[in-house]
């Protein structure tokens, strides 16, 4: 459903609070009644005259394209645009394919697996400026250490992959979370579970294709045995495969993947991160709210919402994975015409994770929906205006 833009006057009424003036000491200073002010916020009276604009932007200290919500600079994209740099120029350095020698001592196993764990743990705190600034050197560390031991540290390599795809597909950078994704099923190659793990990735960076539905599919094949790890990363796959299905619009194949993927989770459990995939009962379920989602079916997105977020796995879920579904579940509320609750989940994200508001494109649209919508609270307006999306 498209919507209008934020109307004038609520951003007027926006920065004349975060200016600290009263609407009658704004009027003051523009040489217009208490009552002119009062009814511009309300959106009772236009404000047409580019003179009266350019006034009120003066008084509130604000450029007129800002004022009107134009050509604005949204917040980090100069950072963000150059932590993507970095990270593509690491990616480009691909000493593996040539048998280049390290031309300096390499990490060794043990701190390889230490900063490997610590890019994971930036991740799923949803810390994705740091991880931007730590990826670019651990991906070039990787590189050099797998030249000097291909077998021994395979595993390490594709992980930090992993961890870069995973990252690349926040940040809305899909060409160069699938190159992510591709070199660490190609590390991983000859070994099923590194596969998996590769192949877990891999369907977050093609979920808009439904041509990865069968690769995840083989994936999930090959991975047989019945360990805790293996049922994870079998879950996993299974849920990323359903989610293709549900955004191809399957919704029959979407439900019987994620009923199979749900037997697996009763057996895992909840409260682990097995190769860290968070999988269990509640990923399962938090999964057919997106799946809920992307088949269009609001009321039921946000039925089984507000039921699993209930539940004692929630949680345990990392702060990531926490944050990506109240997204997911404020789109179910806009789908069920509920602007209010969608609000209030985006602002908590903005609480627990404003990383992943800030830095992560699709959550910024939806940012914008909501405070787009007349019946939004004023909260989520302002989180708008300051992250510059309307």
């Amino acid at each position: 459903m498209s919507r209008d833009p934020v109307p004038i006057g609520r951003r007027v009424a926006y920065l004349r609070v975060r200016r600290r003036l009263s609407q009658q000491s704004f009027a003051d200073r523009l040489g217009k009644s208490k009552s002119w002010v009062d009814k511009v916020e309300r959106g009772v009276r236009s404000l047409e005259r580019v003179s009266t604009i350019r006034d009120v932007a003066a008084v509130l200290r604000v450029d007129v394209a800002a004022l009107l919500g134009r050509d604005v600079q949204p917040t980090g994209v100069a950072e963000h645009r150059e932590g993507v740099a970095r990270i593509r120029v690491a990616l480009s350095a691909y000493p593996m394919a040539f048998g280049r020698r390290a031309g300096r001592e390499v990490m060794s196993v043990d701190r390889l697996a230490r900063e490997v764990r610590q890019v994971w743990m930036t991740y799923q705190h949803a810390r994705y400026p740091r991880l931007v600034e730590l990826l670019p050197t651990v991906v070039t560390e990787a590189h050099r250490a797998h030249v000097q031991d291909p077998e021994v540290r395979r595993a390490a390599v594709v992980e930090v992959y992993r961890v870069t795809a995973a990252l690349l597909v926040k940040l809305g950078e899909g060409s160069l979370a699938w190159l992510a994704a591709d070199r660490a099923m190609s590390a991983a190659a000859g070994d099923r579970v590194l596969l998996g793990c590769a192949a877990v990735q891999l369907g977050q960076a093609l979920r808009a294709s439904a041509r990865a539905g069968p690769v995840l599919l083989a994936a999930a094949s090959q991975i047989a045995d019945g360990t805790p790890d293996g049922m994870s990363l079998r879950g996993s796959l299974l849920v990323q495969a359903a989610l293709i299905a549900a955004r191809a619009a399957d919704d029959r194949a979407a439900g019987d993947l994620l009923d199979e993927a749900g037997e697996l989770a009763a057996r895992v459990g909840d409260g682990h991160d097995r190769c860290w995939t968070a999988f269990g009962p509640t990923a399962v379920e938090l999964a057919r709210v997106t799946a809920a989602v992307e088949l269009g079916d609001g009321p039921q997105a946000v039925a089984r919402h507000e039921e699993a977020t209930g539940r004692d796995g929630w949680r345990w879920l990392p702060i990531e994975h926490r944050a990506a579904h109240l997204v997911d579940a404020a789109r179910g509320y806009l789908q069920a015409d509920d602007p209010t609750n969608a609000a209030r989940v985006l602002l908590r994200v903005d609480s627990i994770a404003p990383a992943e508001i800030r830095y992560r494109p699709a959550a910024r649209d939806v940012v914008a929906q909501v405070a787009r919508d007349p019946d939004a609270p004023p909260m989520i307006t302002q989180l708008a205006i300051g992250l510059g999306v309307l």
